[in-house]
């Protein structure tokens, strides 16, 4: 099997690019993406179970893998949570499912967000990953709009080996992700 087109795309332009633009002595210091996850928090599905399904299958129909449902880590009785439901659904892409997710991400689904102008520079975490929030999961264009109960959101992070977030900017920009010209320089 090939590998994908973006996968293809780092191999043979975008690490020699890191590479010098960077001055690393070997091409094994270039910056990699190691993983994407896509996580999706359900807070409503403590009054309705069939939530968590709906949010694993539409989450499995984006990736092209099985979700799986997150659990809550300890009992909130505010929101009437006990520990041990599922409250949410997440998948870890790695590999040729990861560049084509991501191939998807920047040329199919960002574009189909409304009054689109750009994805903003500020989810970096200081430590080379970069976290994206999407605010309709209708944007893929795998999800049916007839099928969908509720509209809901999901964080998609991507996991970097990059060490400073100007690494990391410049791997995700170069992969194509379209970042807002605030102020980080070209």
């Amino acid at each position: 099997m090939a590998n994908p087109r973006v996968k293809d795309k780092y191999i043979k332009e975008i690490a020699p690019e890191l590479k010098e633009k960077f001055q690393y002595k070997t091409v094994m210091q270039v910056p990699k993406l190691v993983k994407i996850v896509i996580n999706k928090g359900i807070g409503a599905a403590v009054a309705d179970k069939k939530l968590v399904d709906q949010g694993v299958e539409e989450l499995s129909l984006i990736t092209g893998q099985r979700a799986v449902a997150t659990k809550a880590k300890k009992s909130v009785s505010n929101f009437k949570l006990r520990d041990g439901m599922p409250i949410g659904a997440k998948v870890t892409l790695r590999g040729n499912r990861m560049y084509e997710f991501l191939d998807r991400l920047t040329t199919v689904a960002l574009p189909r967000v409304r009054d689109f102008k750009g994805i903003s520079d500020k989810g970096f975490d200081g430590r080379g990953n970069y976290t994206l929030g999407v605010e309709e999961q209708i944007i893929f264009p795998e999800i049916s709009i007839e099928r969908v109960n509720r509209i809901s959101g999901m964080d998609v992070t991507f996991v970097t080996t990059a060490e400073t977030d100007e690494e990391s900017y410049a791997l995700l920009k170069a992969f194509g992700m379209p970042f807002v010209n605030n102020n980080k320089e070209e």
